[in-house]
């Protein structure tokens, strides 16, 4: 295997008999997009792919979008969908380079080594002319999974506060610009707008090709040092509900940074507190 977080629509392709390999269809889509994971897995997906319901495999309890269960929720869920210890699983989704990485990081942060993300998901295979097959999932029998929650990999609400006195760790956002400064209104309602005091940006979506492949490492140092981003120091990556954050931090893995944490709750928990420091200065 690779020893980076992702693999090509080749390596895929070579392997997608493998009875060791687990593809997931880890498409998620925000409201404003029109768009439906289900129908369009029903219409089209990766041979052998199993749909990953970021909603579903979630902590209802939490009160926030599609939180990380605990690992018994966790490990039951993968059981029933027929992923056991031992496996290989590459995630891709309907757009690219968007959903699959929160996926990865879920796999990476409940003990799994050999979890993997499809540089250019979908799309990329298809404009290939790569198979396809439709209708519902295959049923698979249960498998044994065994999941032991990395806390190291997970910055909570009170790891946030302090990062933002004491600077102890560097916080970056994943939202678009506009709503890092504020101009932008959320989509959420109730959610003030702005910024953790302290934080940087880089949107995620400069991290991505057109053909929704993931930029080169030469071309991502460049982004997270424009950043403002010291690549030696531990960072905190946030975004509006801790999806897209992912894909900054699997950036930051390409170019071999490990002091990682993903603020879970994001801006969905931050914005929406009245106990919580906002500012609209992008500077600030």
């Amino acid at each position: 295997m690779t020893t980076t977080p992702l693999v090509t629509t080749q390596w895929l392709a070579d392997h997608l008999k493998s009875p060791d390999i687990v593809i997931l269809d880890a498409s998620w889509h925000l409201p404003q997009m029109g768009r439906n994971a289900e129908s369009e897995y029903q219409d089209a997906h990766i041979p052998g792919a199993i749909p990953f319901d970021i909603d579903d495999v979630s902590d209802p309890a939490s009160g926030l979008p599609h939180t990380m269960p605990q690992p018994h929720a966790f490990s039951s869920k993968m059981r029933k969908m027929g992923i056991g210890d031992g496996q290989t699983i590459v995630a891709y989704d309907g757009i690219g380079f968007f959903s699959a990485p929160r996926v990865w990081w879920m796999f990476k942060a409940m003990g799994v080594r050999d979890v993997f993300v499809l540089d250019g998901g979908l799309p990329k295979w298809t404009s290939e002319g790569r198979p396809l097959e439709d209708g519902p999932p295959r049923q698979r029998p249960p498998r044994h999974f065994t999941a032991r929650l990395d806390h190291g990999t997970m910055a909570d609400i009170e790891a946030v506060k302090r990062a933002t006195q004491s600077g102890d760790r560097q916080l970056l956002d994943a939202r678009s610009p506009g709503r890092f400064s504020g101009e932008e209104k959320e989509p959420r309602a109730g959610m003030r707008s702005g910024h953790m005091r302290g934080a940087k940006n880089l949107h995620y979506a400069k991290l991505v090709n057109e053909d929704g492949t993931l930029k080169s490492a030469a071309e991502l140092k460049t982004l997270y040092e424009a950043a403002g981003i010291d690549l030696a120091r531990p960072v905190i990556t946030t975004c509006g509900s801790g999806v897209t954050a992912a894909i900054l931090t699997l950036g930051l893995t390409v170019l071999g940074s490990s002091d990682l944490k993903l603020y879970d709750g994001s801006w969905a928990e931050w914005g929406g507190r009245v106990d919580t420091d906002v500012s609209t200065d992008p500077a600030a």
